[in-house]
Parts: C-alpha cells; structure tokens; sequence
C-alpha cells in the first residue's frame, strides 16, 4: 500500500440519522487525525460544513444536543419558518404549500462558527446536491455555503428546491447519497460513513404516508450506494455507525448520538491499521 499522505472524509446523508457522524468526527479528533479535504451530502454536508470550518466533533456534539434539547423551542423556530403570505406560498408556476424555504432553515439553525462561503472554510469541502432538469448530481465547492447546503438537504416533499447558478438544484441523496467518489481522485485514504438505514418494523406493519415515502426514499439511496460500491474504487475504509432513528427524529439526537459511540472504536481500529500499512508498504 502507497503512503497515505492525503485522508479525504466522505459523509453520507440520512436525516437526524446523520447526528450518527458525530462519533466518528470525534474518534478523528483523539485519532490526531484531520481529513484533507470532507464532501458530504444533506445532513453529510452540514456535519462536514461545521467539522470543515474548524469545529471539533465534540463542539458539534455539543451545539446540536442544545439545538434539540427542548422540543417547544424546536417548534417555535420552525414556526417562525412558516410561509406567512400567499405569494410566497407560490414557487414560480407551481404551488410550494407545506414546503419550507431550505435557505432560510440553513440559516436559522446552523452555528455561528460556519462561515457564508466555501473559501472562508478551514478545508475543502464538496457539497453533493442534484441538477433536477440536468438528471445528475452537482458537486458545490466555491462560492456561497449556505444556498449549497440548503440545497443538498432539500428533499422535495419538505423543501423548496434552491437555484444556484441557472440549475434548480434539490437534495442530493437523490443521485449521490455518499460522495466518495467525489474525493477519490484528491486522497491517498478515502474514509465513508454511510448513516442512510431503511425501513425497519418488527411487526412486519403496513408503514403510513410519511414513513412509506421517507422510507422508498432511503431504499433508493441503498441501491445507489450499492451500485457505486461495485465501482473500480470503493471506500477504503466503510463506517456505517449503529443507529435506528427515523429520518424526522431530530429530538432524539442525544440518543442517536450515543447508540452510535461504538462507531468511534470501528473508526480507530481501521484507519490505523490503514495508516500502519501503509508505512509498513512504503
């Protein structure tokens, strides 16, 4: 194996599932260890937004646990969201009710650590979103952060899609739900954390409208992730952290967080071992 001078960090999207990364950012931090450059897609691209802008896994631990702490603050934020007036509740040609503005939720629930544009980050990062009229996903590294992340996380049902750049772009676990193609071509060590899941029940019960969508949607990323893994280079190393939250579950982050701890020794184990290969073969 060459010598591992470049660790690109792939995150995959997957809702409040995506609190699962936190973990592994964390074991990177005792590790000693920081990626070259972090791509991500959805909740994959804020976590990597915050871990690139200088933030330690535990600062993100802490901020997102505060941020979801008390549900009628949640709430209220999420009120205050709200389309209020009836031209705004209308997206060009289409209607746009019970869809949230994906920039204006960004912004409103992001730290303060993350800065407005990519070039003001600590590391690159490449954020994964998907050309709806172009039928491919888009990769966002210059320019405006938040407009890139809000449309990487803008799933159709919830959001409205975000135009960057002459492309309506919408979320990008669409077309790329764990970027690590992205970085390969960048790094020596590619590291992937997939936290999509699917649907789960030990009932075997019927889902309802919600679950059956949000479901359908993760089984898609499944087969998209299956498929890529079959390319010419997978991931080096595959983390996929322990977690069985829903994709709308954001109030339980502090138990998805600590369901996914065991993530941290998966993390250390396999990236030194990959590292002490890589020495032992140089």
């Amino acid at each position: 194996m060459a010598t591992v001078e470049k660790f690109g960090l792939a995150l995959s999207g997957g809702g409040a599932r995506g609190f699962a990364h936190i973990p592994v950012l964390e074991a990177l931090d005792e590790m000693g260890v920081r990626p070259s450059v972090v791509t991500g897609t959805s909740i994959g691209a804020i976590m990597g937004a915050g871990y690139a802008a200088g933030m330690s896994g535990a600062e993100i631990r802490e901020y997102a646990i505060k941020l979801f702490a008390n549900r009628s603050d949640v709430l209220a934020r999420v009120w205050r969201l709200r389309t209020k007036r009836v031209k705004d509740r209308i997206s060009e040609t289409s209607a746009a009710l019970g869809q949230f503005d994906a920039e204006r939720v960004v912004d409103s629930f992001l730290p303060e650590r993350v800065p407005h544009t990519f070039d003001s980050l600590e590391l690159p990062l490449k954020v994964v979103a998907t050309d709806f009229y172009g039928w491919r996903p888009a990769s966002l590294e210059s320019g405006s952060l938040y407009p890139a992340l809000a449309a990487s996380a803008a799933l159709p049902i919830l959001f409205r899609p975000v135009r960057i750049a002459g492309r309506v772009l919408i979320d990008g676990g669409i077309t790329n739900p764990m970027p690590f193609d992205l970085i390969e071509d960048d790094v020596d060590l590619v590291m992937a954390v997939d936290v999509v899941g699917g649907p789960a029940s030990k009932e075997n019960r019927l889902p309802g409208t919600m679950e059956g969508v949000f479901g359908s949607t993760q089984l898609l990323m499944q087969s998209i992730m299956a498929e890529k893994m079959k390319g010419p280079r997978p991931p080096d190393i595959l983390i996929r952290p322990p977690v069985s939250a829903r994709v709308l579950e954001f109030l339980k982050v502090k138990r998805i967080i600590e369901k996914a701890e065991p993530a941290k020794e998966d993390v250390k184990r396999l990236l030194d071992r990959a590292l002490s290969a890589s020495l032992v073969g140089s």
